[in-house]
């Protein structure tokens, strides 16, 4: 079950997407004929903070905009949602509430940054990160200034890193052309793999073992995972629909694509000849 927490305006629209989502009309923007302050920022921040508990993982910044209202209300929750120890996915204008106060994941390793070509570079700028030898500083570099987060770094083949380790490479090939809203599939797919982990550390599928794993590994593992399935995805999309290829496309072979990647048969297990 997905919970969208959006702006009463949005809510309505949001709804007629689909039955699946609970769609919660929570945040406030800033007023338009006064000053951002004369909505309390406690007013906005309670009623989504008080749904955290009941979260698997939480995905900022898809749709969220810039306003000063909402960019606070993002601070205040990043920050209740650490002190749950709830698993982050930090995408789009979310991350301007990190480059402003790097200190809301500094440390934290159960987030994770999504940021594109310019937000990586503004991040780096915003932390002073700089790449080794005068080089263009890459996802690594980025990692260890915020010393526990995963960063993916975006592009024609996706750098995952933590770190403690020299991070991993995902090229599996994928569409030769990236449509808008491409993200908001990355986003999905690494916050399904979070849930995931999850399961698996309570062994809910009993298995024991997740109880002693690295919070670094698996959560490594799970934005590596969520890279493969957004780009076979696309890959699949492309092949179907060519240059008309919309983000919406990729949904309907998220499915495929994760059989793909991990090589099960549609009774979810292991299959013997990896699918054509």
């Amino acid at each position: 079950m997905s919970h969208v927490i959006c702006t009463p305006a949005a809510a309505a629209v949001i709804k007629t997407y689909s039955p699946n989502l609970m769609v919660h009309p929570l945040m406030h923007e800033s007023p338009a004929d006064g000053p951002a302050t004369s909505t309390p920022l406690s007013s906005a921040t309670a009623p989504i903070i008080d749904l955290l508990p009941r979260l698997h993982v939480l995905v900022l910044g898809p749709g969220l905009g810039r306003d000063v209202l909402m960019q606070a209300t993002v601070r205040e929750v990043i920050q209740a949602a650490r002190n749950y120890r709830i698993p982050l996915v930090i995408d789009a204008d979310a991350l301007l509430a990190v480059e402003a106060n790097p200190e809301l994941v500094q440390g934290y390793p159960l987030a994770v940054l999504t940021p594109n070509v310019r937000e990586f570079s503004r991040l780096c700028v915003e932390l002073g990160v700089k790449g080794p030898d005068g080089k263009e500083p890459g996802a690594r570099d980025l990692a260890k200034a915020l010393d526990g987060p995963v960063v993916v770094q975006k592009g024609r083949e996706d750098l995952v890193c933590v770190r403690t380790a020299e991070g991993v490479r995902v090229d599996i090939r994928g569409a030769p052309k990236r449509s808008g809203g491409q993200g908001d599939t990355l986003t999905g797919a690494i916050a399904t793999m979070l849930a995931w982990r999850r399961g698996y550390i309570e062994g809910l599928w009993g298995d024991s073992s997740g109880k002693n794993a690295e919070d670094s590994e698996t959560m490594l593992a799970a934005a590596v995972a969520g890279c493969a399935i957004t780009r076979e995805s696309s890959r699949r999309a492309f092949a179907k629909t060519g240059r008309s290829m919309q983000a919406s496309d990729l949904t309907d072979e998220v499915h495929r694509a994760f059989m793909h990647v991990f090589d099960w048969n549609d009774e979810g297990e292991a299959d013997e000849e990896q699918e054509k």
